[in-house]
């Protein structure tokens, strides 16, 4: 079930209003069976892989707390990671894994036959599985006390507005609150008010912003006919690329945090301006925070981190990235984007005090000129990352960058060639207006402005009109008539 469809406009109301009026005792059962029915409403079956990995990690928590001796614990521990990620391997990498097989038996002059199954990649997965293992290391290190519940446990795997999508929570945050549910303030009318402004800007994101990016992107990065494109087309699609996958996922952010606000529950917040940062390192703390979050407190932080010398942290920091790449995609241009980033990241560090050095001459560090051309300069290295991660293949991102980069053709802007990438004039402005609008509620941000305070501290008049003006701005502009795949968002694939 897809947040901008018709079937959540019905569900998601009739949840909320069940949830409102019945018993607080009860209320985390209606929630539950609530999420196993978003959740298998894209695919019945894979509801039992869910309950799997759901029943592993609470049974090797509820192992680990009641062990005596390390050695248990930590067999129980290994076996829950071993078994979720096994699953994840099979369903996710296997035939990534078999295909790398064929190709290198290829090269010794022998073969392998293809496969005799297909398996389809359930949504979500290294959302959950990696939500759920979180959850097991925590109650090995004692950072949180098992669950005892099983049905409060499984909530906090399969919450429906975080589960496919992120943000990944923490047992801290999210499984307290669940713990808590008979105690969290529920119909207050201020906190729905601000859960419906979240969501009402995710769906302008997506479904005005995101969607519309979408159709040049995918006329220009299409493999029949891309190489056909060179110069300021492919950079400009790339450029919406990154506005396309920005504007998505955050997008489902904010649907699954203002979702979630309306009935009283607090997610982590999953982005903070990320190309507005000023170097790569910057923005890995902005971009993804929970997944970025999680890669270093259990894997960075238990490679040794940066307590073991340079090398050694840098190679984490490899190692790191170079899982994220596969974590996004079982593909090697994905494992091609993480390795970049992980080289930018080190090269980042690596150069932080001769650069600093180098600007110092040449400018002032703390005017808004020097921001900005770190900024731009940052958000240039994050798009060249990005051609990696939206290509199809590691040979039709080299084709793009060396189009981009050639045959310049500044007249695509003037002589009508831009409208034959999937846009028209009118929707080309529709976009750019929506870019202003992001742009300044980022810049916002960037600066302490919490324009959502703002808006409801307004009296009820003006902040409803605004609202619905709002409501009426992405029904009217909002992209529609799309098929399943090209409504989803990005990050389900994942």
């Amino acid at each position: 079930m897809l947040f901008n469809s018709f079937a959540f406009i019905v569900f998601f109301p009739i949840v909320v209003a069940c949830y409102f009026i019945m018993p607080k005792k009860v209320r985390y059962i209606w929630l539950l069976i609530a999420s196993y029915y978003f959740y298998m409403s894209w695919e019945p079956k894979y509801g039992l892989l869910l309950l799997g990995v759901t029943g592993v990690t609470y049974l090797s928590g509820f192992g680990i707390e009641k062990s005596k001796k390390e050695g248990l614990r930590k067999l129980f521990l290994v076996l829950s990671v071993v078994l979720c990620f096994t699953l994840l391997f099979v369903f996710k990498y296997f035939h990534f894994a078999y295909s790398s097989l064929q190709s290198l038996a290829g090269l010794f002059g022998s073969g392998l036959s293809d496969p005799s199954f297909s398996i389809l990649l359930p949504v979500g997965i290294s959302f959950f599985t990696f939500q759920a293992v979180g959850y097991v290391i925590d109650v090995y290190r004692k950072d949180v006390e098992a669950e005892k519940n099983f049905f409060r446990y499984a909530l906090f795997v399969a919450f429906f507005p975080q589960l496919v999508a992120g943000p990944i929570e923490r047992s801290r945050n999210l499984l307290k609150q669940i713990r808590g549910i008979e105690n969290l303030r529920i119909w207050n009318f201020r906190q729905i008010q601000e859960g419906a402004v979240i969501m009402l800007y995710g769906y302008i994101l997506k479904m005005i912003i995101s969607d519309r990016a979408k159709m040049v992107v995918d006329a220009v990065y299409d493999p029949a006919v891309c190489s056909e494109f060179k110069g300021f087309i492919p950079a400009v699609a790339t450029v919406l690329f990154a506005v396309q996958i920005y504007t998505d996922f955050a997008g489902y952010t904010y649907i699954a945090i203002g979702a979630s606000k309306i009935m009283g529950f607090n997610l982590m917040n999953n982005f903070n301006t990320p190309y507005l940062a000023t170097s790569i390192r910057d923005f890995w703390s902005r971009w993804h925070i929970s997944l970025t979050q999680w890669f270093r407190d259990y894997l960075y932080i238990p490679l040794g981190g940066n307590r073991k010398g340079k090398f050694r942290k840098y190679l984490n920091i490899f190692i790191v990235f170079a899982v994220s790449g596969l974590w996004h995609g079982a593909a090697w241009h994905f494992v091609v984007w993480g390795v970049l980033h992980g080289i930018l990241r080190i090269l980042d560090d690596l150069t932080s005090g001769l650069r600093t050095k180098i600007y110092g001459k040449i400018a002032n560090l703390n005017s808004v000129s020097f921001r900005i051309w770190q900024i731009l300069g940052t958000f240039f290295f994050v798009c060249i990352a990005w051609v990696f991660f939206r290509a199809e293949s590691i040979g039709q991102a080299f084709g793009m960058i060396e189009r981009t980069f050639t045959n310049w053709n500044p007249w695509v802007f003037t002589d009508g060639t831009m409208f034959s990438t999937g846009m028209d004039f009118k929707e080309w402005n529709v976009l750019f207006v929506a870019l202003l609008f992001l742009l300044v509620c980022d810049i916002c941000r960037l600066c302490g402005v919490d324009l959502k305070q703002k808006f409801l501290s307004q009296g009820w008049i003006f902040k409803s009109a605004l609202f619905v003006i709002g409501v009426m701005l992405v029904l009217v502009f909002g992209i529609y008539g799309f098929d399943y795949d090209a409504a989803s968002f990005i990050y389900f694939q994942f």
